[in-house]
Formats: structure tokens, sequence, C-alpha cells
């Protein structure tokens, strides 16, 4: 069975959604230190229920064409797999796979409804 283990809030400007969710949960946020903009969000202590996640930089150009929500992010042993299975129950790929340097491969699906969500799987070695 596979698990939410991670999500994302994507950001037109992500200072002020740092500033906001701090405001408003009083979450943590830390500039991670990888090849591409990114925040690791801290929503709170190890050993309580929940899951942390990230804040990303909004990527695409207009209406459709952007992620606009939180995003879950499910472990998967086969990103490749998952993305296909997925188109094949009417879902589709609304990101391709990608590497997530030192961390894994990610890939974003939408479900038949249009709801996004992120498959990742671990790969240290992912460039």
């Amino acid at each position: 069975m596979s698990r939410v283990v991670h999500f994302e809030v994507h950001a037109s400007n992500p200072e002020a959604l740092i500033a906001f969710y701090t405001g408003l949960f009083g979450w943590s946020f830390t500039k991670w230190e990888g090849p591409m903009p990114y925040w690791l969000i801290v929503t709170g202590p190890d050993g309580e229920p929940g899951i942390n996640g990230g804040l990303v930089p909004r990527r695409g150009a207009g209406h459709g064409e952007i992620v606009n929500a939180f995003v879950c992010t499910v472990q998967v042993d086969d990103v490749d797999a998952t993305l296909r299975r997925g188109v094949e129950l009417g879902g589709e790929v609304a990101v391709p796979k990608m590497p997530i340097p030192g961390m894994g491969w990610l890939g974003y699906l939408k479900d038949p409804d249009g709801n996004i969500f992120g498959a990742m799987a671990n790969d240290p070695a992912a460039k």
C-alpha cells in the first residue's frame, strides 16, 4: 500500500506564502540547498501525527497549465509504472517524470476528476 509522504504548496510569490503559512499555522520554512528553488516545510514536531512538505515556485504559463493547489505526493516504487497505470485507469500525466537531484524521481498525475497528485520514487542517484 502506498502512503502520502509529502505535500507541496505551489506559489507565484514564495516569500509571500512563507509569511502567510508561518503566520497562520506556525510552520517553519528552510531553503533547500539543492539546484532548484525549494523550501522545506516543517508542520510540527517529529513523533506527532502528520507530514511535512515543501514550497515550490509555481510552474506553467496560464489557466490549465499551472498547478494551483496543495499537491500530496505518494511514495511509489516506480514512477514510470505509476504514470502508465494512472493513464490506463483514466487519468492523465500532468507533469512528466523529472529528477529531484539527490532525492529521487517525481511525476504528477491528474485523476479522472482533474485532481493533481505527485508520485515519487526514492533514488539518491537521481540527477
